[in-house]
């Protein structure tokens, strides 16, 4: 019996839900099918049809430079953006189909999970119009390839992707006595010339040492000095250098000198010196809670208690952010598998495991992705730095729930006599299938009614 839970809790909370006959795939050792997902190499998506963000960067770039000529007349402006969003939406439908696919078809579904939790960790957000052509080549590029590496090296790549960049306005970061503003302050023009805060903030407060981790308005200020200069290579109309689209370091909007952030002076020059506070970030103790605190959120419960954070921490510090190694200390946890569905589905963890487990095909174009909208959460689209929730407060309440009942009822009568709902519930819950839902299904009026029931079944909305 306790094999059995164990398997549903290993396929439903650490994956994106069971498939038909994989709950006996995961046996009776689900913590080793689990461990045996962190060997090999990065999770990918199989599409060799997505474009590089670099590739799509340069193309606006082209553009931009196009109609530079007359980028005062309103009409034009308009006319460009009309174009960016023509540019934008194929390749942002692409990138959110080929994910949703990968969730739904992987053999690695631990993994799966896991890049979407980072890729929320350090979320843009697609109502940007810059960034809407570009999340998904920002979790290609930035999460997948570090998802089994280290914190650090993770976290170097996220800051240093243009899409990042872009999203909080890095790239229009000049510091004051930098070359360009030192030229500005003498030629008493160019009032957008100027410190952005908004990446060094969001770094502090949520990527790294979280909200209560230590830091004051005078290190947000100071790391924004640091990390003035990460930009985008490529004419930019004021600014050339680098190959168009990818990140590059402007020296000339670099505010010189040494800063110090949190009690530390960082002499390094140029590039370096971002790169030392990240690296000094990535690894500092309040960084580690911060992480253990999210971590035990997404798998274990909504209040996770204060003994498993610092258990998850300690790991953390001891192995310098060895993300691997966090991950095993998770899996080995008593907590996650205390106790099953204490967790309830996002419309994106629901979405999917509904198509996991009636074996749906993602077919390319708006049909999931609609489904998506429809539930409350588009894809690469949180509306803040700050992420998708993840407590069940934030998803459970009564529109949320009548909108998947209204999904479920649709898929039903699509589905209803191709899928034996009765056969399914106990291969996609285990004995988390309860006797009132199995009763349900028995006296269902017809295979649609019961195919409904079982995707509205409560034990089918939690993980």
């Amino acid at each position: 019996m306790r094999a059995t839970i164990d398997a549903a809790i290993a396929t439903n909370r650490f994956g994106f839900g069971a498939r038909p006959g994989e709950l006996a795939t995961v046996g009776s050792d689900p913590r080793a099918w689990l461990t045996a997902q962190l060997t090999g190499g990065p999770p990918t998506l199989a599409d060799d049809g997505l474009r590089s963000s670099a590739d799509v960067l340069a193309e606006v770039i082209a553009l931009r430079r196009a109609n530079r000529a007359a980028e005062t007349d309103s009409a034009t402006q308009v006319r460009v953006a009309v174009k960016l969003g023509q540019l934008y939406r194929p390749v942002y439908v692409s990138e959110a189909t080929a994910r949703l696919r990968g969730a739904v078809t992987s053999e690695r579904p631990f993994l799966e999970r896991l890049t979407h939790f980072w890729t929320n960790h350090f979320a843009i957000s697609v109502d940007k119009l810059a960034v809407l052509g570009l999340a998904g080549g920002f979790e290609r590029e930035a999460i997948r390839p570090h998802v089994l590496g280290s914190f650090t090296e993770l976290l170097l790549a996220v800051e240093r992707h243009p899409a990042m960049l872009l999203y909080l306005d890095n790239h229009l970061s000049v510091g004051p006595n930098s070359i360009l503003g030192q030229r500005a302050a003498r030629r008493r023009r160019d009032v957008r010339i100027g410190i952005n805060e908004n990446l060094a903030r969001e770094i502090l407060e949520l990527h790294t040492l979280g909200v209560d981790g230590g830091y004051t308005q005078a290190d947000v200020t100071a790391f924004a000095h640091v990390i003035s200069g990460w930009s985008i290579g490529g004419d930019n109309g004021r600014l050339r250098g680098g190959d168009p689209g990818q990140f590059y370091f402007r020296a000339e909007l670099h505010e010189p000198g040494a800063k110090t952030v949190l009690s530390r002076r960082y002499d390094e020059p140029g590039i370096e010196q971002g790169e030392a506070v990240l690296r000094d970030l990535a690894v500092h103790p309040a960084t580690a809670h911060h992480i253990a605190t999210k971590l035990a959120r997404h798998f274990i419960a909504d209040e996770p208690d204060a003994a498993t954070i610092e258990r998850l921490a300690r790991v953390f510090r001891d192995g310098r952010g060895d993300l691997p190694m966090l991950y095993r200390a998770l899996i080995d946890s008593r907590e996650p598998w205390s106790q099953p569905l204490t967790k309830y589905k996002t419309p994106c963890e629901y979405l999917t495991s509904a198509y996991r487990g009636l074996q749906l095909p993602v077919i390319q174009g708006q049909g999931a992705l609609a489904a998506l909208e429809l539930l409350g959460q588009r894809t690469y689209s949180p509306g803040s730095p700050a992420g998708w929730p993840d407590r069940a407060a934030d998803w459970s309440g009564a529109s949320a729930l009548l909108k998947r009942v209204e999904w479920a009822d649709a898929v039903g009568q699509r589905l209803g006599d191709q899928r034996d709902a009765a056969e399914l519930a106990p291969q996609l819950l285990g004995t988390t299938l309860t006797g009132t839902t199995r009763t349900a299904l028995k006296h269902a009026a017809s295979a649609p009614q019961a195919l409904t029931l079982l995707l509205a079944a409560p034990e089918f909305l939690r993980r």
